[in-house]
């Protein structure tokens, strides 16, 4: 696939503080055996940055470590450039995200999950040695993000909050439910596990009503699903919105009309590919601004729980610096 050309990216000198936040528990403990060697590692190659670690115990610890890391950076800018960076899934790289949008904190991404769908849609690399090399390159490129507003789930998932940044997708109807069933399933299977709860959600999924609102434009519909992309994956690698540039300063919107479930699981096999977008029952949009609503229905986002409907989510340029951009 041709991409176009990204925004210019900065390279600045090792320097300042940086901050590796690890969730021991990604990869199946994965992350916590090798977080040493990853710290040891960008030690040895930013030789001027002060490099500490933090193996985190849940997700609201790593939410508030991530948070202290920004607030420290804001509080003491002339210790030199700060950088965030997460080791884990998409969860710790949601987080991460919504603790360094919109402020000078560069974010860097070091997957040990299962699914790395940020890192696919901002094309940064997904194995460990070579994300570590990207960060250390010191490379900053600066990209647009997804903002809901609304009435969201905190995301260190304790309390709520009214504004929400993401990365990748925001999913409702049918994939969020396929979401939400994955998250809660007691046996892990990897990357099978999206596949394996989008088979079992199927068998009882009807169509939704929705009603939307694209830069002032209103539409009420039946759906399956509407899916609204900064990035465009989901699920492990599943190309949900795949035409989702995070350079471009819109949003990506992918409608799924009311089909039989035969069809929809034969769609399925498409989505990874992107192919499903040509099927006569797909429709993609693009705006700067969506609101979505429709009773009973609930957001996830970057694969985590976000909230209940209605809620808005805008696109904003050049949100984030990013660390290790292509």
């Amino acid at each position: 696939m041709n991409h176009p050309p990204a925004r210019p990216e900065a390279v600045v000198e090792p320097s300042g503080i940086l901050t590796l936040v690890v969730n021991p528990a990604a990869g199946a403990g994965t992350a916590r055996r090798l977080a040493a060697p990853v710290a040891g590692r960008l030690s040895a190659q930013l030789p001027g940055t002060a490099v500490r670690t933090v193996l985190t115990d849940s997700l609201a610890h790593a939410d508030a470590v991530m948070r202290e890391v920004v607030d420290q950076a804001l509080a003491e800018p002339d210790r030199g450039p700060h950088s965030l960076v997460t080791m884990g899934g998409d969860g710790m790289a949601h987080l991460g995200l919504n603790a360094a949008a919109g402020t000078p904190v560069r974010l860097g991404v070091v997957p040990a999950g299962t699914g790395n769908d940020f890192c696919r849609g901002v094309r940064l690399p997904r194995r460990m040695g070579e994300a570590v090399d990207a960060i250390s390159s010191w490379r900053v490129g600066e990209i647009d993000l997804a903002v809901a507003s609304g009435s969201l789930r905190h995301p260190g998932g304790v309390g709520r909050t009214d504004r929400r940044w993401l990365g990748s997708v925001l999913s409702t109807g049918y994939d969020a439910r396929v979401n939400r069933r994955t998250n809660s399933a007691r046996l892990r299977l990897g990357p099978l596990s999206y596949a394996w709860g989008a088979l079992a959600e199927l068998a009882r999924f009807s169509p939704l009503h929705y009603s939307i609102t694209l830069d002032g434009q209103h539409r009420d519909l039946d759906a399956m699903l509407v899916a609204v992309g900064n990035a465009g994956w989901i699920g492990g690698g599943m190309r949900i919105c795949p035409r989702a540039d995070v350079h471009d300063g819109m949003l990506d919107i992918t409608i799924i009309r009311p089909v039989s479930r035969k069809v929809l699981l034969a769609a399925l096999a498409t989505v990874y590919t992107g192919a499903f977008a040509r099927l006569p029952f797909v429709e993609t949009l693009r705006a700067r601004t969506v609101r979505i609503d429709g009773e009973g229905l609930f957001a996830m986002a970057d694969g985590e729980e976000f909230g209940d409907l209605p809620l808005t989510v805008s696109c904003r340029p050049r949100a984030l610096h990013l660390l290790g951009a292509r």
